[in-house]
């Protein structure tokens, strides 16, 4: 199971049986593992299945869909990858934020899963507008409650540009782990994070 997921609870659709959180963790791990393999393109629903060792029935009890089972398990994974504890200062925050992010980029899954998944949204624009709504709204929320939390201690300024800032937070890292795939250093991330907090505060 990938890193930052937890166990679903237990489901009841609307006048349906409640499923079982077995089940859907097997199929939730199955889809990562196939998706992961073959790419969003030739992933099956069948092949889910197989790999779940449960029925295809299964998975249509919980997603109607192919593109709506990947929509809901990935936004489920990013957004719960990005959360921001309160640290008590701007640059725990940021420190915590890139090392919870770098961690969720580097994840062997992951980083086979998301360059399949922006070639997929060129041929499929539900997915990629779906995933920007759902991931990238829910993402941004939680990053901006770093920037709001260190203007209510004062670190920043009252009128920081948050989406200046969001993009400092995650640009540089993204490009780091995910493009130019630098090696794992929690001391690349202590320089950087004293880097992102200096451009905030500028």
């Amino acid at each position: 199971m990938l890193g930052g997921m937890s166990r679903s609870p237990a489901v009841r659709p609307p006048g349906g049986p409640i499923l079982q959180d077995a089940v859907t963790d097997a199929i939730r791990t199955a889809f990562f593992e196939e998706l992961a393999e073959v790419g969003y393109g030739r992933l099956s629903l069948e092949a889910v299945a197989r790999r779940a060792g449960s029925g295809k029935a299964a998975i249509y009890r919980r997603w109607p869909s192919k593109e709506a089972m990947t929509i809901d398990l990935i936004t489920q994974v990013s957004i719960a990858a990005t959360d921001t504890p309160d640290t008590g200062t701007l640059r725990g925050d940021v420190l915590a934020f890139l090392t919870a992010v770098d961690a969720a980029l580097r994840h062997p899954l992951v980083s086979r899963i998301l360059p399949d998944l922006f070639a997929a949204g060129v041929h499929h624009p539900n997915i990629a507008a779906s995933l920007g709504d759902r991931v990238g709204g829910a993402r941004r929320e939680k990053a901006v409650n770093v920037l709001r939390r260190a203007v209510e201690r004062g670190e920043l300024a009252p009128g920081t540009d948050f989406e200046l800032g969001l993009d400092l937070l995650a640009g540089p890292l993204y490009w780091s782990t995910t493009i130019r795939q630098a090696p794992a250093d929690p001391a690349r991330l202590e320089r950087l994070a004293d880097k992102v907090v200096a451009a905030l505060a500028a």
